[in-house]
């Protein structure tokens, strides 16, 4: 058993302790990786590893629980503890983390009046439900138990959103509750408003920030009551959006000399380490006048490259950090290649329109409903409805729709709306024509919620309100659910259109698993699945141009590459080559 304590200064079993930490997010790393992860951040001189806990991911669905394979955040700390490493929690409600809704589960939105992070008593009732669940997971873990675990944290941020100090209790009283007995902290922005704003009792503030360490510590020592001063998260990059024309880097040279100044100060939490792989339909979105949904890659410009490359960064780092802290020598435990499996040619394609029954159950109702209401949260949703009263389309007008909408009518493509052009009527010159009986297609992308301020309760999905054509209401559709969470079903003999969304299926053998990268170059915009696992999204507006394939997800043998493409746009083939191209 051991101590923590926050005095002057932290204090580990009664001495003074530097917390020299990195942040890895396990749920961004396959966890074969995780050990060798860790076996970088202890080499760079590190004696703490960070992380957030995703809620959306240990309870996708409300009352079903999963802490196995990459959510196993047991596994995950016991691997720093096997490596002699201190940990931080962050197992905040929300995390933020350019993280699909901020971390808060897609269900949520399904609730009427639903209010998202204060004191409203639904709201705290399912946070207590995963807290009762999470937090004794934890407990024995933490250091008083003879585990790593020396912190956690508070919320997330919270002083950038709200001003709800029983909100901000009620999530305290919860972590004690439930088994919580490590010192806590809250993180917020260098900016009084925020530092006011995010205050707790009984938890110790500390700051986010990426320069100017001088004038943010100071400002920091103004809320701390002589305590330690601590930058949670020193983002040392940042992150990148599609269609930002470039991946994000920051200045290394200015980060370098904020770094030597913080450890001279106080204590760090670099943000990233190592930032990793917004897999599957987790990337999250901003939305500052237009919505800015994050790419598959989360590299962040850190000290490791998304695939665990070490940077240039990281060694300049490493010197500063041996002028205030030992290095130690590490062997590294895991031996990581890198191939090109060469050139894929498509082997199958299909239309969704010939596989939708195969993959989804319509719900059908006389209006549209969102996502949400329908029980999914992610990928896509298809509503169909036959064209009976119509005799031409002249406008049409979508309320309430996110975040992407490809129109087809009888199968054709009429029109693709995104974000803003949702919110205004679409009209059509010459007027669309079809013959009596036509059948209108909506397919509607979830381009992943915002994770960051008041839109967040802004976030359904699909069309939540109705479908107007002509200026009247167009009732009666099938709704079709399309998470894409069983690709395994689509049957490759039904019929191709072109110009459709459509499966397009490929197949390499492996005699050697290694790392490689999916290049999607001549294709629009879509996801991508090796054996059934969800791999992320692509988009040939970039900045990223090749998906991030770990090894361990590959088998010995015979391998399948299944693309789902909505724009119409592709190539004869796709490449698996041995180096990424993240813009």
């Amino acid at each position: 058993m051991g101590t923590f304590e926050i005095r002057d200064k932290f204090y580990l079993d009664g001495k003074p302790f530097k917390i020299i930490s990195g942040a890895i997010h396990y749920f961004r790393v396959v966890p074969e990786y995780w050990r060798d992860r860790m076996e970088k951040l202890k080499a760079l001189g590190l004696n703490t590893v960070e992380t957030y806990i995703p809620w959306n991911m240990h309870e996708q669905k409300k009352g079903e629980f999963c802490f196995e394979g990459i959510l196993d955040i047991c596994a995950f700390v016991k691997t720093a503890q096997e490596l002699g490493l201190y940990v931080i929690l962050r197992p905040s409600p929300y995390i933020c983390a350019e993280w699909e809704f901020g971390g808060l589960p897609a269900w949520l939105l399904a609730e009427d009046g639903m209010k998202l992070r204060v004191n409203y008593a639904p709201f705290l009732e399912h946070v207590r439900d995963y807290y009762k669940v999470l937090l004794p997971m934890l407990s024995p873990m933490q250091i008083t138990n003879g585990g790593p675990v020396i912190l956690m944290q508070v919320e997330n941020e919270y002083g950038y959103y709200a001003t709800d100090a029983g909100y901000m209790c009620a999530m305290r009283d919860m972590m004690r509750e439930f088994g919580i007995d490590v010192p806590l902290v809250t993180s917020d922005g260098p900016y009084p408003e925020s530092m006011n704003a995010g205050r707790l009792s009984g938890a110790l503030p500390t700051g986010n920030f990426g320069s100017k360490t001088d004038e943010r510590f100071d400002l920091l020592s103004r809320y701390t009551d002589g305590g330690p001063l601590m930058c949670t998260e020193f983002w040392v990059g940042w992150f990148d959006h599609w269609g930002n024309g470039g991946h994000m880097r920051g200045n290394l040279e200015e980060s370098v000399k904020d770094l030597d100044r913080m450890l001279e100060l106080g204590n760090v939490n670099i943000y990233m380490f190592e930032g990793g792989t917004n897999f599957g339909f987790m990337n999250g979105s901003n939305y500052y006048n237009e919505l800015t949904p994050d790419v598959t890659s989360y590299d962040y410009d850190a000290l490791l490259t998304e695939n665990g490359q070490i940077t240039e960064k990281y060694r300049r780092y490493r010197e500063v950090i041996a002028k205030h802290a030992p290095v130690p020598e590490v062997e590294f435990s895991t031996n990581i290649e890198r191939r090109a499996y060469g050139e894929l040619k498509v082997e199958g394609k299909v239309s969704l329109f010939s596989v939708l029954d195969d993959l989804s159950c319509p719900v059908e109702s006389v209006y549209t409903q969102p996502m949400e209401k329908l029980g999914q949260g992610y990928g896509y949703i298809l509503y169909r409805s036959p064209l009976e009263t119509e005799e031409s389309i002249e406008r049409i007008h979508l309320w309430k729709a996110n975040d992407r909408a490809n129109i087809f009518v009888d199968g054709m493509p009429a029109a693709t709306l995104y974000d803003r052009e949702l919110l205004e009527e679409k009209k059509f010159s010459p007027a669309l024509k079809f013959a009596p009986g036509a059948v209108l297609d909506i397919l509607v992308e979830n381009m992943g919620r915002v994770n960051f301020g008041p839109y967040m309760e802004l976030q359904q999905k699909g069309i939540a309100h109705c479908v107007q054509i002509n200026g009247h209401i167009h009732n009666n559709w099938k709704q079709y659910m399309l998470p894409l969470d069983n690709v395994e079903k689509v049957d490759f003999t039904k019929d191709y259109k072109e110009n459709t969304p459509a499966f397009y299926r490929f197949s390499f053998e492996v005699d050697e698993p290694c790392d490689t990268f999916l290049d999607f170059a001549g294709w629009g915009k879509g996801c991508a699945f090796l054996n059934g696992f969800n791999l992320g999204r692509f988009w040939e507006i970039g900045p990223q141009k090749r998906l991030y394939i770990p090894a361990p997800l590959l088998k010995t043998g015979k391998n399948e590459i299944i693309l789902f493409e909505t724009e119409g746009k592709t190539a004869q083939s796709i490449v698996l080559r041995d180096e990424p191209d993240i813009g």
